[in-house]
């Protein structure tokens, strides 16, 4: 098979890999704020959360995950070479991270799945930004493919954080105040 239709498989998979991430974390959000409402909109709304959540989890995230992996193993396979350069070694690197936040998010998925609220709106919402900071320092990375420019990345990444953290403090203090 040509090379490009491997890439281009690999794409789509990652990109609805970082949907699912995306939207998963907002349905632990919304699980967690209505932790403080009454009965029995609580219960209700909990329980459409877990379903919803559920279903995507386990039909759109992880069979992402494992079809965006396959074809970057296949890719692999085919281009040896990729290996063997920097920016794709420093990619490999945020790529495992974000193996670890998936790992991340099943666990806080198995808690809420079993009514258990570890997290707060506002600690789960920093959460999600990380997966913002991993999907900018791979794509990057795949596209200036130079790793004397993760340098600079990561420069970037840290300033980009700040200004996430700033923005999620905002968000907050205006939430609270119209509440």
């Amino acid at each position: 098979m040509d090379i490009s239709y491997i890439k281009a498989l690999h794409i789509i998979f990652v990109i609805t890999w970082f949907s699912g991430l995306f939207y998963i974390v907002r349905l632990f959000i919304y699980y967690s704020e209505a932790e403080d409402k009454e009965e029995p909109a609580k219960s209700l709304l909990q329980a459409q959360y877990q379903l919803m959540s559920q279903r995507l989890w386990y039909i759109i995230t992880w069979p992402s995950l494992i079809l965006a992996s396959f074809f970057a193993f296949w890719m692999l396979y085919e281009v040896p070479s990729y290996l063997t350069m920097g920016w794709m070694q420093v990619k490999l690197c945020f790529v495992f991270a974000l193996y670890f936040y998936h790992a991340g998010c099943q666990k806080i998925y198995t808690q809420q799945q079993n009514g258990i609220v570890k997290y707060n709106s506002f600690k789960l919402r920093i959460w999600n930004e990380l997966t913002t900071l991993l999907l900018f320092a791979i794509v990057f990375l795949v596209v200036l493919k130079s790793a004397i420019s993760w340098i600079w990345g990561l420069v970037g990444i840290a300033l980009f954080g700040a200004l996430l953290m700033i923005s999620i403090k905002l968000y907050k203090r205006i939430r609270s105040k119209n509440n």
